[in-house]
């Protein structure tokens, strides 16, 4: 399989290469107009070629495209009604390309002055709108550009969200911004909430959106009314493309090799052809007919039913031995776009599609802390594939969009895991866990966008719907224990536990979501303001079931103690099974199933009011009311089971003063919010076998109000550079945090309401060398830093005595240190990019009563990027090297109080491996 996926991509290549493409002999120019001032977007703006009768109208966006042009150099003249018209000269076209050209446009300030056309270059133009798009968002905001983006050799959304301030991604899902962990961050993507793909936490699958298709991403660290309140550290908002500047084809492969992992041994369950495919084909899941939770727990099979029952369960406990293949990565992504009829209205599609495939080995983690001293080792089967699908038809003062998102994960992971447990008085164990969870993201948006009157009104809306599946098929876990050195190994199936059973989940969430906005701009204190007010609604319902299912052999059976010293490839051989030793279990639980449903209104008015031609407030109000009720099947309880309704008030205001022409001095406050997930309220217990401890809910959980107050300055020194200075306080009224019951022998991880309080401050800066001097290679090369100190501070509840009786929030790094160089050379042929990445240390793992908190020891990460374009600059070679340095993660018990890691000195090991350098080889070709 691992060959036939290398042959079908190549048989694709040579399909298109051979495929009647050639060059175009015209080319385009296309952009965005908007006010110099607020960089609203002009719509009705008339863009000029001079001296030809060629034009076009900007539409609902203050997008244009002037089509079918000649090779050559234009002069393009930009004219809007109360704004000076800008003439443009040397803009350059190309054959087969399309010319980016954005322009902002200054008001008009007396008649006279409306007849006065300014005049810039290309360069001149391009320069100045980037620069008023920086210099004027709403609030205190970090982000990218297309064009940023198309510089670097990011290849996913993932990579491009690396290089924004303050913002780190965590196994390509988990957000952190200025140090707070996921729970108080939130993804929108084009405009509505993107699901989580985790059932316990946010976690976004970022790595899905090929960087190609990105318009631009900005992550939102202040709010402002027409945004959802439930963040605290930021709103990362991805928009992506929907009809394309021009037509296109891009094909990409790419390998990888891990220093961990590739061509070393890698163990596993049994494979499927469709495991590659990311589906399991059924092949683990119960049977629509298989018996009843009633009907094994109360006995009521007959044994013939009972041997039926277990053999059609998969009893395949093989472990099969390989050499990991390289890792595999595939792009296919298309763009096309048509102008109909004599207004050229413009009808576009965008299509991606995405395949990875990986096969990583995480070796010898040491668990080493309370009673346990385990080796652990584990691989990782991994298959991801994904699809884009954008469409849009833009006419007259029209847009309409319709967006799909289909992302599908599949990862399979076998632990095997030796060493005693003091708790249980064994000499040894061997402990086997097969582990397959397959999760699956749908998500559509249809979307509006309509010019209203002739004042630049204009009103937006969009209808949403996702689909989530979690599906846990099979989870098997056996342990094999030595009680003294020298015993045979016995398999612990003389009883069921959740450390020993076959765990069946299956998560499916519906989310349904509408929106409406209406910006109007008025007049007020002699400047163009503007007013906005808007709607929306999200209802979201999610059912869960689960079942714990073991085997439990017959103890007064003769047999049972050879067939107990079976290696696990046998344990539950067929002859074994047939022969009626093993009786079908189950642990009856029901809590263990639930349905939850949850509705969020929301209502907005705001006003972006420009005071003076230097002071800016934004000011509004945003209204959520949140109605959850959560119902379990235990018929023995009230329900629902959870419920919590709340309306909250969501004030905010950011002011900003143009202290110059390059600097901004800003101020907000802002109150947002935090609600706890479904799985944070079910009273559903879960034993995690990584973290050896049972995760459940907390049915009175309550929603989190937290308090913002931001201040920062920020210099432009020209476009696309900056330094800037922020400091923040935050506020948090209930916060959500985890709390550990480990006064028995099994620990319990639930969750409680404290208050809290974080602040800090953070300083950006981005910089290109040609202060130092005027040659190309300082011109060309780009320094980046963002570092973030934070502090926060929760007390623990006093139940059960905790050691700690206060302490960060959990997640949250003191520091967050980001920096980076790029380098462009050979006429943008060649691009380099060099990164570092460091977390100050962090609580990964609260504390109890008997142990302290497990704290996340900081890492210095490095990476290396290097682009290269080839064949016309039509294809591209990308290799990257990952976490170059390779130093251990270490999860650790900091018993000396010394704040550092030092196991020499009594630090106990929660967790400690080394995950391996990654050295990867792309090359992408556009048709």
């Amino acid at each position: 399989m691992k060959k036939l996926l290398p042959l079908i991509f190549t048989l694709l290549v040579v399909n298109l290469l051979s495929a009647n493409l050639y060059a175009q002999s015209t080319g385009k120019i296309v952009g965005k107009i908007i006010d110099q001032k607020t960089s609203e977007t002009l719509i009705g703006a008339t863009v000029l070629i001079q001296g030809t009768s060629k034009g076009a109208a900007t539409n609902v966006d203050g997008q244009y495209a002037l089509s079918d042009l000649k090779a050559g150099s234009y002069t393009v003249i930009v004219k809007y009604v109360g704004y000076q018209s800008k003439s443009i000269s040397d803009v350059v076209v190309k054959g087969g390309s399309a010319t980016n050209l954005d322009v902002a446009l200054a008001e008009a300030s007396t008649q006279a002055l409306k007849e006065v056309v300014i005049k810039a270059t290309y360069r001149q133009a391009s320069v100045a709108s980037l620069y008023a798009v920086q210099k004027n968002s709403v609030s205190v905001s970090d982000g990218i550009s297309s064009e940023i983006i198309k510089r670097s050799p990011d290849r996913t959304t993932g990579d491009v969200l690396k290089r924004v301030s303050g913002t780190t991604i965590q196994d390509n899902k988990f957000v952190v911004v200025r140090g707070l962990s996921d729970r108080y961050n939130n993804a929108l993507l084009d405009g509505t909430p993107l699901p989580s793909t985790e059932p316990n936490r946010k976690a976004f699958s970022f790595d899905i959106v090929p960087s190609s298709l990105i318009d631009n991403i900005t992550i939102t660290k202040t709010a402002s009314p027409d945004i959802p309140g439930d963040f605290a550290g930021g709103t990362v908002q991805i928009f992506t493309k929907d009809i394309p500047d021009q037509n296109f084809v891009t094909i990409g492969a790419g390998y990888s090799y891990n220093t961990a992992s590739t061509f070393k041994n890698f163990q596993s369950g049994y494979r499927n052809t469709s495991d590659y495919f990311g589906f399991d084909g059924g092949a683990r899941k119960l049977l629509n007919n298989f018996p009843t939770t009633d009907q094994i727990a109360l006995r009521q099979l007959t044994p013939t039913q009972n041997i039926q029952a277990i053999n059609s369960l998969n009893n395949n406990f093989n472990v099969y031995n390989k050499n990991a293949f390289l890792g595999q990565s595939y792009q296919f992504t298309l763009g096309n776009v048509q102008e109909i009829g004599e207004n050229k209205n413009r009808f576009g599609t965008t299509i991606a599609l995405t395949y990875r495939n990986a096969e990583t080995t995480t070796p010898n983690i040491i668990r080493n802390y309370d009673d346990f001293n385990f080796l652990d080792n584990q691989y990782k089967f991994s298959t991801n594939v994904g699809v884009l699908a954008n469409f849009g038809y833009s006419f007259g003062g029209t847009k309409i969009t319709f967006k799909n998102l289909y992302n599908r994960i599949f990862d399979d992971v076998f632990t095997y895991r030796t060493g005693p447990n003091l708790g249980s008085s064994s000499n040894d164990n061997r402990f086997y866990a097969f582990d397959l969870v397959q999760k699956a993201l749908l998500k559509s948006t249809l979307e509006g966008e309509h010019k209203i009157g002739s004042k630049n009104a204009k009103l937006n809306w969009n209808l949403g719907y996702s689909n989530i599946i979690n599906d846990q098929p099979d989870q098997r876990k056996v342990n094999y224990i030595q009680q003294s050195a020298g015993d045979p190994y016995y398999a612990s199936v003389t009883s069921i536990g959740k450390a020993n059973t076959r765990f069946f989940s299956y998560l499916k969430e519906d989310i349904y979501s509408g929106k409406v906005d209406f910006r109007l701009p008025v007049k007020m204190f002699g400047q163009t303001s503007t007013f906005k007010v808007g709607g929306s609604s999200q209802y979201r319902d999610r059912r869960f079931d689960a079942r714990f299912i073991g085997l439990v052999i017959n103890t007064n059976d003769p047999n049972s103690s050879a067939i107990l010293q079976r290696p696990i490839e046998t344990l539950f051989g067929k002859n074994a099974i047939n022969s009626g030793i093993y009786t079908l279990d189950e642990i009856p639980n029901p809590n263990d199933r639930y349905t939850a449903h949850s509705l969020t209104n929301a209502g907005y008015a705001m006003l972006d009011n420009k005071i003076t031609e230097k002071f800016r407030a934004v000011y509004g109000l945003r209204v959520e009311q949140f109605d959850l009720k959560l119902d379990t099947k235990d018929l023995t309880q009230s329900q629902p089971r959870a419920q919590l309704k709340k309306t909250d008030l969501l004030p905010s205001i950011n002011l900003t003063y143009n202290l110059t022409e390059k600097a901004n001095l800003r101020a907000a406050y802002y109150r947002t919010l935090a609600r706890p997930e479904f799985r944070e309220l079910a009273p559903f217990s879960y034993y995690d076998y990584e973290i050896l401890a049972t995760q459940e809910g907390n049915k009175d959980l309550q929603r989190t109000l937290i308090d913002n107050f931001d201040l920062r300055y920020e210099l432009y020194p020209s476009a696309g550079q900056i330094f800037s200075v922020s400091a923040f306080y935050k506020k948090f009224k209930n916060a959500i945090e985890p709390y550990i019951d480990d006064i028995n022998s099994s620990t319990t991880i639930s969750y409680f309401n404290r208050d809290a309080y974080v602040y800090g401050f953070e300083m950006e800066a981005r910089k290109t060398l040609d202060f130092l001097s005027d040659q190309n290679f300082y011109k060309n090369t780009t320094v980046y830093a963002n570092v973030s100190v934070t502090k926060s501070n929760v007390k623990n509840p006093e139940l059960g005595n905790p050691l700690e009786k206060e302490r960060p929030l959990v997640g949250q790094s003191p520091y967050v240190i980001n920096g980076g160089i790029q380098h462009m050379a050979f006429n943008n042929k060649l691009s380099i990019n060099a990164l570092y990445n460091r977390l100050g240390r962090r609580i990964f793992y609260a504390g109890g009563s008997k142990l302290p908190s497990v704290w996340e020891n900081p890492r210095d990460v490095i990476d290396l990027q290097l682009g290269y374009k080839i064949l016309k600059n039509k294809g591209e070679l990308k290799l990257a090297a990952s976490d170059i340095l390779n130093q251990q993660n270490a999860f650790y018990y900091d018993n000396d109080n010394s704040k550092t890691y030092t196991p020499n000195n009594g630090d106990r090991q929660f967790k400690r491996y080394m995950a391996g350098s990654t050295i990867s080889l792309t090359f992408n070709y556009t048709f």
